[in-house]
């Protein structure tokens, strides 16, 4: 019985070590992706003049961050480590800090371009990048308030196991009856105000399109890049709907096959999601394709690339 027993412990360590390695590698490869778009856009001038690409560089440096953490948090649970609670407080911290700057910085990129293409005489005084860092900072406050009044509602603080299988990607450290109903109506509003403004602003581009004095081609890639944000908000929130999805399986398979389960939702929900802003936007932005590719190649000139300007 005892060898039985040694012998499924180390098929367990075994498969935690598997998961943790086939997770890892994948986001090892996310994290130097999204590494070089955050120094491509501060690379040049323009990028860091230019709004929507210092509100992009903000929104993939929460997305990095994320994923980072998520992916330590993970190979801590998998090798059944215990953490001391301040460690494991702040680290869950600064993931609840973290998690909603997404879908705001793509409200605040939504309304940018609304502006462009309904106000284009406006443009240039209402987008500065003055007003830029203040909507930054704008989205940081709503984060802390967010952060203060979950604390406030929290009847008291308790720490997630890390070891516990059934909870590898849990971040919340604030558990308590009125905090959990504040997180979640919060988190709801956000993802449904989020939604609707950037339905707004898509609606508001193609009913300015029809007028003639608007810029067909502006409007039309405006329209494109505003249903790119309703892809990346929808992204963003398969990765908050990843935990309560689990739960739901986790009635319904059997241990084993939810710890496996468990790992194909991470990849899919939460590592992938955070990886593909940097890659479309490095792809189908002009002005940043030459010069993403060219520091993701690690510098090589290549067929596709000119050689000069990029040194």
């Amino acid at each position: 019985m005892d060898n039985v027993t040694a012998e499924q412990q180390y098929q367990g360590l075994l498969e935690r070590l598997m998961f943790s390695f086939l997770t890892t590698v994948p986001c090892c490869i996310f994290f130097y992706i999204n590494a070089i778009m955050l120094f491509t856009l501060r690379s040049k001038t323009v990028f860091c003049e230019t709004s929507r690409y210092v509100l992009l560089f903000n929104l993939l440096f929460a997305d990095t961050i994320q994923m980072v953490l998520s992916q330590v948090l993970y190979i801590l649970a998998a090798c059944l480590m215990r953490l001391t609670y301040p460690v494991c407080a702040f680290l869950n911290v600064i993931g609840a800090f973290t998690n909603t700057i997404s879908p705001l910085t793509l409200v605040v990129m939504s309304l940018e371009r609304y502006v462009a293409v309904c106000f284009p005489l406006r443009h240039a005084a209402v987008i500065t990048t003055r007003n830029t860092g203040l909507a930054i900072f704008a989205i940081l406050g709503f984060q802390f308030a967010k952060y203060f009044c979950s604390s406030w509602f929290g009847r008291f603080f308790r720490t997630e196991e890390p070891a516990d299988e059934r909870n590898l990607h849990s971040f919340n450290v604030f558990v308590g009856p009125l905090s959990d109903t504040y997180n979640k109506a919060s988190t709801c509003l956000l993802f449904v105000s989020a939604g609707a403004a950037i339905i707004f602003s898509y609606i508001g581009v193609t009913v300015a399109a029809k007028s003639a004095s608007t810029d067909k081609t502006t409007s039309q890639k405006a329209r494109h890049t505003l249903l790119l944000h309703l892809v990346q908000l929808g992204l963003s929130l398969s990765s908050t709907l990843s935990t309560p999805v689990f739960i739901a399986l986790s009635t319904l398979v059997m241990s084993i096959a939810l710890f496996r389960a468990q790992n194909v939702l991470y990849v899919c929900f939460f590592i992938l999601p955070r990886c593909l802003s940097a890659l479309i936007y490095g792809i189908r932005d002009r002005t940043i394709r030459p010069v993403f590719l060219f520091h993701l190649c690690c510098r090589l000139t290549i067929s596709i690339l000119p050689a000069k300007g990029y040194k």
